[in-house]
């Protein structure tokens, strides 16, 4: 009989033929969830395979759904669809009944939401220069309508170019590119950054003609692997990316003050783009704030026309 290694319980029990890890579990007094009774409804049950994945049963119609749904990894499995032919190690994920809320999987409008994923994506920063002098001689009200503003005109302009805001910092945002269509996420985001300086230069005559003043940006771009997943309390989660690829590109924005640019790029988006992007100058062994080590950047100020 197959034997079955769980965690964080440290037991090692027998499974009989033909019976799914949830039945195992079950039958021998080991906790696991299963708020739909087993029958794929819900991702409660499920389980990380650490060990012997190719000693567990192939994913059926009815896992593979919910799997795709939820992008579910090769290791994440639904211990209620799943049998073991062989030696078998695995971490049970939802433990307690705090787990079962947060593993629901649904939003308020039942529309299923990712479990996490790593990806690779284009991750923009954006951050308005001086915004704290800018806004110290308006009454709150302005402060808040300039903000509103800015953040329209830049959502409109990442939207087009296939992105979409995935958090908002006081006057920085971070934009998401390439996480439903990975193909040319980093051709994406550039354009999105060239658009969005267009956009604040045209801006600039409505503050002018207002307030007698306005502002610039700066913005960062880097292509690297996050982990995506929904995070929040039940009823407000939302997509988003974490991962040291994410304050990377947090880091190359913060760059352009200190080089006096207004678009940079990683070496990684560099490599992406390299056969479109209009370069002005490359910072060799450039140092960012927080992060040790010295970096390739790259100063975008265009992009090449497609040839016809």
């Amino acid at each position: 009989m197959p034997s079955i290694t769980y965690l964080p319980d440290n037991k090692r029990v027998e499974s009989e033929g033909g019976e799914s890890l949830l039945q195992t579990s079950l039958r021998l007094g080991i906790p696991h969830a299963h708020a739909c009774g087993g029958n794929a409804r819900c991702s409660t049950c499920r389980v990380m395979i650490l060990d012997g994945l190719e000693n567990c049963s192939q994913r059926n119609s009815r896992e593979q759904e919910l799997a795709r749904r939820l992008h579910f990894s090769q290791q994440i499995r639904l211990a209620c669809q799943t049998s073991a032919t062989g030696p078998v190690t695995l971490r049970r994920l939802v433990l307690d009944v705090e787990d079962i809320e947060l593993t629901s999987q649904l939003t308020p409008d039942k529309t299923p939401i990712s479990a996490g994923e790593e990806k690779k994506i284009a991750i923009l920063f954006a951050d308005i220069r001086k915004f704290t002098t800018f806004s110290e001689s308006l009454p709150p009200y302005d402060v808040i309508h300039v903000l509103n503003r800015y953040f329209y005109q830049m959502g409109k302009v990442i939207n087009q170019h296939g992105g979409y805001i995935d958090n908002y910092m006081g006057d920085g945002l971070m934009a998401l590119f390439g996480v439903e269509h990975p193909q040319d996420a980093t051709l994406m985001a550039v354009r999105a950054g060239l658009g969005m300086l267009k956009a604040v230069e045209q801006l600039k005559s409505y503050l002018e003609n207002i307030y007698a003043m306005s502002f610039r940006i700066g913005v960062g771009v880097h292509y690297g692997e996050v982990v995506l997943g929904s995070i929040g309390a039940k009823d407000e989660r939302r997509m988003t990316a974490i991962g040291d690829a994410v304050n990377f590109a947090s880091r190359v924005e913060d760059a352009n003050k200190e080089y006096g640019t207004q678009l940079l790029i990683t070496e990684n988006a560099y490599d992406e783009v390299r056969q479109h992007a209009c370069v002005g100058r490359k910072f060799v062994d450039a140092a960012m704030r927080g992060k040790s080590g010295r970096y390739t950047l790259y100063e975008i100020v265009g992009i090449r026309k497609p040839y016809r």
